[in-house]
């Protein structure tokens, strides 16, 4: 059995030693198993697979036979399709391949130590890799670093910008109170200056009224005289039956004669009537019916007397009015301040119930929009309040999602934020977005993409997710 001397990998806090060049431990275990796992792999005693299926001898560990269920007696061959072969990467960071890796000629493990009997020509690249990896690792902490120091005085500048909005609040609700008092003792005064007013305009619009109803009966007698002059065909003063019945309009039975009976009928029941009988009887029956050139003139004259403008109020109408309208002005004033008022506390109350995180160091981002230009795009996120998307080269814009929730998970609930309720999509559910936060000086969307339909994810960094200490964002194995 093959026994490989190796340095194991170490540990985060052994980071420095190792970037300095220091020596490790030299460990001997069978090749492909873990300093964590070299324990159950113990020499001149018999193997039992870790799953504690069976137990064979220890020379049958890595024969390239597979024994057992779970791969777990041959970590260095590609015998069995579910082992694990682990890359010690000695200076860089270990990692695990699939068993069916080892010896297939391509190099894998940075250390080389999957292609032993391959016969591929790899180099070990591990020393070179993990240098690039510290350097990027502590090129993150010092921006974690940094960050942290912005995330401080953002914390600093969100307690007194909260104390200030309250206090603000306190005033606001003080000045609502007040406001509400004004425009109830306003609305008072107006009511009580526009009864008055009201009862003068009703009475001018009433003499008016009558003024036109007047003009209007002139109007209809002199159209009636002139009507009557018009059927006096003889001019004795009398209109007859014999006159009416040369006038067909007036049928009234639908057979285009107008009958000596039908004729007595529209004359009120006799044979004849003169001018005054005519206006106050005979007129009114017959006018809708009879047409004529001179009618017509004094039909467009009787229009116009209709069409004629109400004449300005009297003076004393004129004050009552100019009174009613300066408390309607000084009510409106009063309401709109008190709605102003009432729409500054409301907006205060939100931005209080927003969960700026534990100390409130995401409150700077508070009513702030932050762009991301693609070749395509234009996204736009505007935290606690909407993600919307907009073609670069015009067109309108597609919400991508309101604010919905913090959703990161239970021990790091503010890593993530939800958008949620966008526009819909064509036959498909509507549009929603992921945004995940990490540690950065600057405030900025870094990445936009969409990884299901509809469902669109951003990579946002801030220096309010800065931790004192962080290596700068994701979580990294041993180096």
């Amino acid at each position: 059995m093959a026994l490989t001397s190796v340095l194991e990998a170490p540990s985060l806090g052994l980071l420095l030693l190792l970037a300095v060049g220091a020596s490790a431990v030299e460990v001997k275990r069978p090749r492909g198993v873990s300093l964590l796992n070299q324990q159950f792999y113990e020499e001149n005693k018999l193997f039992t697979c870790l799953d504690g299926s069976k137990t064979i001898p220890f020379h049958e560990v890595n024969d390239d036979y597979c024994d057992c269920k779970d791969g777990s007696d041959e970590p260095g061959t590609s015998a069995c399709p579910n082992g694990s072969f682990h890359c010690t990467n000695a200076g860089h960071r270990p990692r695990y391949i699939p068993s069916s890796r080892v010896n297939d000629g391509i190099c894998d493990c940075c250390d080389t130590s999957d292609e032993y009997n391959s016969g591929a020509s790899c180099m070990n690249t591990c020393k070179e890799q993990g240098r690039k990896e510290r350097e990027a690792l502590q090129k993150m902490a010092e921006i974690a670093k940094e960050g942290f120091k912005l995330k401080q005085q953002l914390i600093e500048d969100a307690k007194k910008s909260r104390e200030d909005k309250q206090q603000k609040l306190a005033v606001l609700q003080k000045e609502k109170i007040s406001w509400e008092t004004q425009v109830e003792a306003l609305k008072a005064v107006k009511e009580t200056a526009e009864k008055p007013e009201q009862e003068a305009k009703e009475r001018h619009k009433k003499a008016w009224e009558e003024v036109q109803a007047a003009r209007k009966l002139e109007k209809n007698k002199a159209v009636a005289a002139e009507t009557f002059k018009e059927l006096d065909d003889n001019e004795d003063g009398f209109v007859t039956v014999n006159e009416i019945q040369t006038h067909p309009e007036l049928d009234s039975d639908g057979d285009g004669v107008v009958s000596e009976q039908e004729a007595e009928v529209l004359l009120g029941g006799v044979g004849q009537v003169d001018v005054t009988s005519f206006q106050e009887t005979v007129w009114a029956g017959i006018q809708d019916k009879y047409k004529s050139e001179n009618q017509q003139n004094n039909l467009s004259e009787k229009e116009e007397v209709e069409e004629e403008k109400m004449p300005a109020y009297d003076e004393e109408t004129q004050v009552l009015i100019d009174v009613a309208e300066k408390t309607r002005n000084e009510f409106s004033e009063a309401e709109k301040s008190l709605k102003e008022v009432e729409s500054s506390i409301g907006s205060l109350e939100k931005e209080l119930m927003v969960d700026f995180g534990p100390d409130g160091e995401f409150s700077y981002m508070f009513s702030q929009c932050y762009e991301m230009t693609t070749n395509e795009y234009i996204y736009k996120l505007c935290p606690f309040n909407k993600v919307a998307q907009k073609p670069k080269h015009g067109g309108a814009e597609t919400s991508l999602g309101v604010w919905g929730s913090w959703a990161g998970p239970e021990d790091n609930k503010f890593s993530v934020m939800k958008y949620e309720h966008g526009t819909g999509c064509w036959q498909g559910p509507n549009r929603s977005t992921t945004v995940k936060l990490s540690c950065g000086k600057e405030t900025a969307v870094l990445s936009t993409s969409e990884p299901s339909r509809c469902e669109y994810l951003m990579e946002f960094s801030t220096p309010a997710f800065c931790q004192e200490g962080q290596d700068g964002g994701s979580e990294h194995d041993e180096l």
